[in-house]
């Protein structure tokens, strides 16, 4: 895939931020979004997270985490406190501000999206982003690697939901699971399908 979206706006690549998040749909766990900052020369064929493999993505991932980046999430309680589109910005706005204290501001944001949080940065929300844009295309790798991963530590404290393989989404496994052993502190109690487990009705 040919990134072009940098290279058209003329900007210094190494001044870009681009964003992504992982995790809008599941009923259990965070929301996760990663920023980062990549050097002009870097090319690694890196494209939008759910369009590699498991290996790859990890081979990828663990290049990315050794350059400028930043990741942020919200909780469980806030996605169900702020709703998860609210949640998601304040991921994203974490994971900007901790790269900016390293990098210092960023010439531009980019998001993947078409909606941008409530900050001061120059930014542009950018939809299909993860393919046009190299940031936000390992942004997108890096927040959901780090994700991923926090699901199977969950997995490995509450067994029987199949986190470890569905990330929380409402794979089979998890409403199974659901059924047998109820709601855990991290299911997203907002979710409708949580919320009417909670109302004793069936998912």
């Amino acid at each position: 895939m040919e990134f072009t979206l940098e290279r058209a706006q003329g900007w210094p690549e190494a001044c870009v931020f681009g964003v992504d998040e992982a995790g809008r749909g599941p009923w259990a766990g965070p929301v996760t979004a990663a920023a980062i900052c990549l050097p002009p020369d870097f090319d690694l064929g890196v494209d939008d997270s759910k369009k590699l493999t498991a290996k790859k993505r990890d081979t990828l991932f663990q290049a990315l985490v050794t350059l400028p980046h930043g990741i942020g999430a919200a909780s469980v309680d806030e996605i169900d406190t702020l709703n998860i589109l609210q949640a998601t910005f304040l991921a994203m706005t974490r994971a900007v501000d901790e790269l900016a204290e390293n990098t210092g501001i960023p010439a531009h944001v980019l998001v993947d999206g078409n909606k941008l949080p409530d900050w001061s940065y120059a930014a542009q929300a950018v939809v299909g982003g993860d393919g046009r844009s190299p940031s936000i295309a390992a942004a997108s790798i890096l927040a959901k690697v780090t994700r991923d991963r926090e699901m199977a530590a969950l997995d490995a404290q509450f067994p029987g939901y199949g986190w470890a393989s569905n990330k929380g989404y409402g794979a089979k496994a998890h409403q199974m699971g659901l059924e047998k052993l109820g709601v855990t502190p991290h299911h997203r109690r907002s979710y409708a399908p949580i919320a009417k487990i909670l109302r004793g009705e069936t998912a």
